[in-house]
């Protein structure tokens, strides 16, 4: 039957069962220091379906990043492209971006801890998705630059480096139960880069 082959003993699909799983792992002990048979064990499934799924544990590895490039993606070009001032449009997709890495934390962890594990060709294709963000992020900023709405002391380059350095660093220090949201800590980031952008 199909639903054997897609889904486990909860009706949950296997192939989002095995990414959930590997993600914990990952984030909880490292990806060199986590073994396929730990990750098939843990989501109950067979090495079969892992390899039927995502082919290697290197695929599960990559996989936790085009997911979370794919959602941040996908927002940016909602707030991009939306009928909004250009203001509106950067704090928006300032806030998002914090607000979703937060959201994904362990996807977040993995990210910077462990992506010299992917082979040259799966780095060179995660470098440029995120390459591909940052430009249409960029993009804001220099419209809002050469309109004069925002100030141009600053290289649209360097606000990015500066915004998404902040963003970067979520993982290391973020707790969901400490004193501030996740929309909090997106507000307060979202409205200093608005601020380092005043004429």
């Amino acid at each position: 039957m199909a639903t054997a082959r897609t889904t486990d003993g909860s009706g949950a699909p296997v192939p989002q069962r095995l990414l959930a799983t590997a993600t914990r792992l990952f984030a909880e002990q490292g990806y060199d220091r986590t073994s396929v048979q730990e990750i098939v064990e843990a989501a109950g499934v067979t090495k079969g379906a892992l390899y039927h799924y995502f082919g290697s544990k290197e695929d599960l590895l990559h996989e936790v990043y085009a997911r979370m490039l794919r959602l941040q993606q996908e927002r940016l070009d909602a707030f991009a492209g939306a009928d909004e001032p250009v203001e509106a449009r950067l704090r928006a997709a300032a806030a998002d971006v914090v607000v979703t890495t937060i959201a994904n934390l362990d996807d977040a962890a993995i990210f910077f801890r462990s992506m010299h594990h992917l082979s040259p060709e799966k780095h060179k294709q995660v470098r440029a998705e995120r390459r591909r963000y940052h430009e249409r992020f960029r993009a804001l900023i220099e419209e809002g630059q050469q309109s004069g709405v925002f100030s141009s002391a600053t290289p649209a380059d360097l606000v990015v480096d500066y915004h998404f350095g902040s963003v970067h660093h979520l993982s290391t220090w973020y707790r969901p139960d400490g004193p501030l949201s996740a929309r909090q800590v997106a507000d307060h980031l979202a409205d200093l880069l608005m601020r380092a952008l005043r004429p």
